[in-house]
Parts: structure tokens; C-alpha cells; sequence
């Protein structure tokens, strides 16, 4: 039987609660698939600060590091926000996926047929929408120095600095041309080359790296009226590659056209150990009150199988667990007339019960 060591980490507000559902599922998959599991929770973000004083503490930081995966609930809240901006929680997440060397996100937007209806957008501007949007995550403006707040002529002033190297741009031009190519060979690579020198060099870059990708069609757009696509005609679009900033605005927005962000998982990639998170946050007002939707976390879970395991069937069947469960039952930001709303653990318990059917 293969043997794999998962580090969970849980995080803050509702992500213990989904995590645990998640895990449950994932116990299922992985005894049909014959994975053994050797699964470690440690401590990340909020409730690692409030234990220990830091974001992300070394043991928590080494055992990721000896993992094969690692899966992460959410961080941050109101509550830790009035913390120096180095001890956030939100630090702790930046410093794993740096310490992992990460850096691609690849964050899934998909419209499920039966949820088509729960999108904002019109049914026929979501219907059969699916794209994959790559986000570089270890560079740009999040990590540019100098940055900070200081003192310039008698007032405060606060700066940040935004920076790519043509390496950092090739290597998840790369990534992201190997995924069009396992989907319908079309990227769009979006950034501000009009405004910024440092998306200049992005375009520039990523027209080199698709030339080894023949059969790839290349599209460019600005960062303000890819946002403005995504709204208007998500269906043009099949794989997106993207800054830093820029693909967190975006994917978000993505997020948004499959009706809630807490259908949206994500896979963090790049060095030898994958990050797995849901998208959405860690929703501190609907924490431990069994409302929130784990459906995220556990599709986060497949997509660890499929890219840190190479067992895509069980993603594939994970995915069709979910698609069948939302035909019947909802948790509360899902919910549409017709259907039965259901709490998270519920929602864990329905998802079960259809996997033990497949």
C-alpha cells in the first residue's frame, strides 16, 4: 500500500470545522485507492499566534516541510488584526508557502450544472463556464522590498514595492502552459503592461515561454478588463496566468460566478510538497455555528490527490460526489428553492454517503 505523510493544519475561524469533514472524506478515497494516510495536525495562523506567539511556529513549519502535502483550513479574523502587521496571521500562511517554495496557485472556477442558478450572473453567461486560474504566488508586490509606513515630510507614508525576475516569470509560464495543454490549449496571460514595467517584462516573458508550446493559443489582456471579461463573458476564458495581486483580485471574482466562494478549492505548487486550501476565508462570524459549506475543503482534498499523488480518479470521483450531493442538498450560501439546507457536518455526512454508492 503507498504511504503518505499529510500535514493538516486547521487554521482559524471556520477552518477546523471543515477541515474535519474534509478528512473524513479524504480517509474514504484514500482506503479505496489504497493510499495509507499518516495525517499530523499542527498549528498555523491565529490560534498558533495565541498558543505560541507566532503565525506559524518552527515545529509546525518543520513537520510541513518533512510532509508530502499539506492542507490548510483558513487564517486570520477581526481578531488578530489589531497585531503588528509580522505577526498576523496572514504572515504565517505568506512565510509556509514561501518556506515550501510555492509558487503557483491554481485556483478552479467551475460552474456544477445544478448550481448554475445559484451564480449572481445569468444563466446563460455561467452555463458551462470552466477555468483555471494560475496565480504566480511567491514574487511581486507582496513580497517586493523596501516596503513599509514611515515618516516623509511631516506625514506618514506608505510603500510597497513590486518586482519580477524573468526566472520567477518562466518558471509559472511554464506551469501554466503544462496545464492548457491538459485542458483546451488556450491561455490568457493577464497584467498592466501599459502602466508597469514589471508587466512589461511579464508579457514580454510569457510570449517567449509559449513559443515551446506550439499548439498553446496565446492571448495577452490588462488586468482591469479581464476583470470586466470575467463578469461580462466568463466562457471565453479556459486557463489564466496572472501577478501575484492580480490573480487574487481575479480569482476571487471567478469565485463569485460559480454562486458561492465556498465552492472554490485551491492547489498551491511549485517546490516538492503541495499546499491545499479552500478559497474562502476563515468567515469568523459563522464559526462553530455548523453553517459553513465544506465543500471547498473537500474538493481541495481531491485536487491533492490528483496533483501530489497522481491519483486523478479520485479526485474525478470526489468531484462527482459533490455534483450528486448539491442536486438534493445545500448548506445555507448555496441554497436555492427546491432543495434541503443542511448544516457542514451534514453536508460531510451526504457527500460520504454518495462516495460509498460510486
Amino acid at each position: 500500500m503507498n504511504k503518505k505523510k499529510i500535514v493538516v493544519t486547521p487554521g482559524d475561524g471556520i477552518g477546523p470545522e471543515v477541515t474535519e469533514q474534509a478528512l473524513i472524506i479524504l480517509k474514504e478515497v484514500a482506503t479505496r485507492f489504497q493510499l495509507e494516510l499518516e495525517i499530523e495536525e499542527m498549528h498555523v495562523g491565529g490560534s498558533a499566534y495565541d498558543q505560541t506567539g507566532t503565525p506559524i511556529p518552527d515545529e509546525t513549519l518543520k513537520a510541513c516541510l518533512d510532509a508530502d502535502a499539506v492542507i490548510l483550513g483558513a487564517v486570520g479574523g477581526p481578531k488578530w488584526e489589531p497585531l503588528d502587521f509580522s505577526v498576523r496571521p496572514e504572515r504565517g500562511l505568506l512565510k509556509l508557502r514561501s518556506e515550501l517554495q510555492l509558487y503557483a496557485n491554481l485556483r478552479p472556477a467551475v460552474i456544477y450544472g445544478d448550481l448554475v442558478d445559484a451564480s449572481t450572473l445569468k444563466r446563460d453567461v455561467v452555463e458551462g463556464a470552466d477555468l483555471m486560474v494560475i496565480r504566480e504566488l511567491t514574487g511581486g508586490i507582496y513580497f517586493g522590498e523596501p516596503r513599509g509606513v514611515e515618516e516623509r515630510n511631516g506625514e506618514r507614508v506608505g510603500f510597497n514595492t513590486l518586482v519580477y525576475s524573468e526566472s520567477e516569470i518562466r518558471r509559472v509560464g511554464k506551469m501554466a502552459c503544462e496545464i492548457a495543454m491538459k485542458r483546451n490549449k488556450k491561455l490568457t496571460s493577464v497584467d498592466k503592461a501599459n502602466v508597469l514595467e514589471s508587466t512589461e517584462l511579464w508579457r514580454e516573458v510569457m510570449t517567449d515561454v509559449v513559443k515551446d508550446f506550439p499548439e498553446i493559443e496565446l492571448n495577452h489582456m490588462y488586468a482591469d478588463n479581464a476583470a470586466m471579461q470575467l463578469i461580462r463573458d466568463p466562457k471565453q476564458f479556459d486557463t489564466m496566468v496572472t501577478t501575484n495581486m492580480f490573480g487574487d483580485i481575479l480569482s476571487d471574482a471567478a469565485a463569485m460566478m460559480t454562486g458561492s466562494i465556498g465552492m472554490l478549492p485551491s492547489a498551491s505548487l511549485g517546490g516538492n510538497i503541495g499546499l491545499y486550501e479552500p478559497v474562502h476565508g476563515s468567515a469568523p462570524d459563522i464559526a462553530g455555528q455548523n453553517l459553513a459549506n465544506p465543500l471547498a475543503m473537500i474538493l481541495s482534498t481531491g485536487m491533492m490527490l490528483r496533483y501530489s499523488f497522481d491519483l486523478g480518479q479520485a479526485d474525478d470521483l470526489i468531484q462527482k460526489a459533490v455534483v450528486q450531493t448539491i442536486e438534493t442538498f445545500r448548506t445555507g450560501d448555496i441554497m436555492s428553492p427546491g432543495k434541503t439546507q443542511i448544516g457542514c457536518r451534514q453536508m460531510g455526512d451526504k457527500v460520504l454517503e454518495t462516495i460509498k454508492t460510486l
